[in-house]
């Protein structure tokens, strides 16, 4: 039976133990039951204490391993520090990386419904040249850009059709494929989970739409993938501008860019904490808060936790298989 949930505990150097410990004090004992940390039980140990949160913590080697329930449960990965809030990067790095393999590898079994991980800096992947969404895309060998990056809120979800790269690179990522593809991805998601065909809102890449000029990304990608999705009877509606969509966002239950920030920084600005970021395409559900490391909060007790809460929550009541 697939109910056992894979926590990635992130960046060391992070405010992610405090929104795990925060986090886990609003969580059901039912549900403690079937957390599995991928962290290194020492390191949480002393992050831990010196934040003074009280909370055990215990390094386990299966998802079969019995404990008490208000013990945290870490599948353990070796990490060199000396403060734990100052691992240097080389050493971040190796310990991110090694995590996120041991996730991939225990999501795909029978018992697991998929992972969560905490907030990663970027650049302890820089030797990947991606970002988690991309890394986990590659270890599931699935095609390059066919994995969608979708941040999701009940009332209204975002995605960027080109994720983690330069701005100077986006028109000549964009193709009329990679965006029939991923909105495609999205309508099934949604038909099959929600069982609801999703109205969907599609930006053009220049401000007014590039005025529709005959060379402009609009005429040449976007309205051509718009045209070939309305024959698949998908429910899209675009190229939309950028400048007032989300103004009126409510009309849509998701709204495609073209690239990260032109939807994810008005969305964040609507919905602050209240939304996960999911990965579609993998072979399993992988979900992670929508906010980065926050180092300037570690132990001010300040940090928000609940993104990381309505992660957990959205997997325990997931039931898909594959996303």
């Amino acid at each position: 039976m697939k109910n056992k949930i894979i926590l990635v505990s992130g960046d060391p150097n992070s405010i992610n133990s405090e929104i795990i410990y925060k986090s886990w004090k609003k969580l059901k004992k039912s549900l403690k039951k079937r957390i599995f940390i991928v962290s290194n039980a020492h390191l949480l140990t002393q992050q831990f204490k010196k934040l003074k949160f009280p909370i055990k913590v215990v390094e386990v080697n299966n998802f079969d391993q019995k404990i008490k329930v208000d013990s945290l449960k870490v599948l353990n990965v070796d990490i060199a520090f000396k403060n734990p809030f100052k691992v240097n990067k080389k050493n971040s790095s190796k310990f991110v990386i090694d995590c996120l393999n041991y996730a991939h590898k225990l999501a795909l079994s029978n018992n697991s419904l998929g992972i969560i991980n905490c907030p990663i800096n970027k650049n302890l992947l820089k030797k990947q040249k991606i970002g988690v969404t991309e890394f986990l895309a590659k270890k599931c060998k699935i095609r390059k850009d066919t994995e969608v990056m979708l941040i999701y809120n009940k009332k209204l979800s975002v995605s960027p059709v080109t994720t983690h790269i330069d701005l100077k690179d986006v028109s000549k990522k964009i193709t009329i494929p990679l965006i029939v593809n991923k909105v495609i991805k999205i309508n099934s998601w949604y038909i099959h989970n929600f069982k609801k065909k999703p109205k969907i809102g599609i930006l053009g890449l220049n401000p007014h739409n590039g005025e529709l000029r005959k060379n402009s990304e609009e005429k040449k990608k976007i309205i051509p993938a718009i045209l070939k999705l309305k024959k698949l009877k998908i429910s899209i509606f675009g190229p939309l501008v950028t400048d007032t969509i989300f103004m009126n966002g409510e009309d849509y239950d998701v709204i495609v860019g073209m690239y990260h920030d032109q939807v994810l920084t008005p969305f964040k600005t609507l919905f602050k904490f209240d939304a996960i970021n999911i990965t579609l395409g993998l072979k399993y559900f992988r979900a992670s808060p929508d906010h980065g490391t926050a180092i300037s909060l570690i132990g001010k007790n300040k940090a928000n936790y609940f993104s990381l809460l309505n992660s957990i929550n959205f997997l325990n009541n997931f039931k898909n298989e594959v996303c």
